[in-house]
């Protein structure tokens, strides 16, 4: 399922004008995106949770040449599945 279908699904289900449906997911999907920029966790009972994880900087090689190179920290954005979504889709 992507946006769109998204999208769609929450106007049929719902009743909603398409613009209506489209800000909802937007919102939704902005405010997420906001609360991991600032670090926090968001956790939606019974299906995931995402979180940042915080990696420091290292010396990796290039495959290409072997030259060491020095790798900066970086935060990643990561998913988890909760037991409810595990179960449903292990079915």
């Amino acid at each position: 399922m992507n946006k769109l279908e998204l999208v769609q699904a929450l106007k049929d289900s719902n009743g909603l004008s398409k613009p209506e449906a489209e800000k909802v997911v937007s919102i939704f999907f902005n405010e997420m995106a906001n609360a991991l920029a600032k670090g926090d966790r968001v956790e939606i009972r019974g299906l995931c949770s995402f979180f940042v994880k915080e990696y420091k900087s290292y010396t990796g090689r290039n495959p290409k040449t072997g030259e060491k190179v020095k790798i900066a920290p970086k935060k990643l954005p990561f998913f988890k599945a909760g037991k409810e979504l595990k179960e449903r889709v292990d079915r």
